[in-house]
C-alpha cells in the first residue's frame, strides 16, 4: 500500500509541474521560457539546447497522458528536423535554407516575440487617465437619488377615506341673491314714497320696477316691503289696514303727525 502511495503523490507532483508549464499562450512563447533558462541573448542561444528542452517538455507531457494542443506537436516535428539538419553535415545538392539559417530564424522569431512583450509591458506601465493623472476642468457628476416613503396606519387610512367620501357633502353653500330683494332697499323706497302716499294703498304698489313678474323675485320683493312697513309702522309713520283674513294689505302714510 506505501508504494501504491508514494506512486500517485509523484503523480500529482510530476501532473502540477505540467500544470504550471501549461500557462503558455503557444509554443512559441514556450521557446522563449525555455531559452530565457540559458541566461545568454537571444541571438546567441544554442538552438540545440532549446530544441532538446522543448521536445523534453512534449515527451513529458506525453508520459502522463495529457492531451496537447496541435501547434505544440508541430513544433515538436519541426524542432526535431532542425536538430537533424544541425547535427548532420549539410547536403550540397539539397536546395532551400541550411540549418543554421532556420536557427537564426528562429533566434529572429524569438527576438521579436521579446521585444513585443518589452513594448506592451511599457505600454502597460505608463501613466492612465483617470488613474495616475486627470483631466483639467473635469466635471463631478452629483446623482441625486430621491426616496419618498409613506407611513399610515389604519385611523389614517380611515380618515383619509372619510374625506373623500364626504368631500361633496360639505362645500360651501353659495347663496344666490340675484333674485333677493333686501330689507334695506325696501326701507329706502318705503320712506321716499310714504310722503307723498296720504290714501289708502295697496302693497303690492310698493314693490319695484322689474320685481312683480317673475313669481321668485315678486315673493321676495313682497317679503321685504311688507317687512319695512311693519319697521315704519312700529316707528309711527305709517297705518296699515286689512279688512278680513288673507285679503289685499293696504296702507299710508302719516305725513307730519
Amino acid at each position: 500500500m506505501s508504494d501504491d502511495w508514494d506512486s500517485v503523490d509523484e503523480r500529482r507532483a510530476a501532473e502540477e509541474l505540467i500544470v504550471d508549464v501549461d500557462g503558455f499562450e503557444g509554443p512559441l512563447d514556450l521557446l522563449l521560457a525555455l531559452s530565457r533558462s540559458q541566461k545568454v541573448d537571444l541571438r546567441r542561444v544554442s538552438v540545440l539546447q532549446l530544441a532538446e528542452q522543448y521536445l523534453g517538455f512534449v515527451e513529458d507531457a506525453r508520459a502522463l497522458r495529457i492531451e496537447l494542443a496541435a501547434d505544440y506537436l508541430v513544433m515538436a516535428a519541426w524542432l526535431a528536423y532542425l536538430k537533424s539538419r544541425l547535427l548532420l553535415p549539410p547536403d550540397p545538392t539539397e536546395d532551400g535554407p541550411s540549418g543554421e539559417d532556420l536557427a537564426a530564424h528562429l533566434a529572429w522569431q524569438l527576438e521579436r516575440l521579446q521585444a513585443m512583450r518589452d513594448a506592451a509591458a511599457r505600454l502597460m506601465a505608463r501613466d492612465q487617465m483617470g488613474r495616475d493623472f486627470f483631466a483639467r476642468g473635469q466635471p463631478e457628476t452629483i446623482a441625486v437619488t430621491r426616496r419618498t416613503e409613506l407611513q399610515a396606519n389604519l385611523l389614517d387610512l380611515m380618515r383619509a377615506y372619510a374625506r373623500l367620501r364626504t368631500r361633496d357633502e360639505f362645500r360651501p353653500y353659495a347663496f344666490d341673491r340675484s333674485d333677493i330683494y333686501a330689507l334695506d332697499a325696501a326701507l329706502a323706497r318705503l320712506s321716499q314714497l310714504l310722503p307723498i302716499t296720504l290714501d289708502w294703498s295697496d302693497l303690492s304698489r310698493f314693490l319695484p320696477e322689474g320685481w312683480g313678474s317673475a313669481p321668485t323675485r315678486r315673493r321676495s320683493a313682497i317679503a321685504s316691503t311688507f317687512a319695512a312697513s311693519l319697521e315704519l309702522a312700529k316707528q309711527g309713520r305709517l297705518d296699515l289696514r286689512q279688512s278680513e283674513a288673507f285679503a289685499p294689505l293696504h296702507l299710508r302714510g302719516r305725513g307730519g303727525g
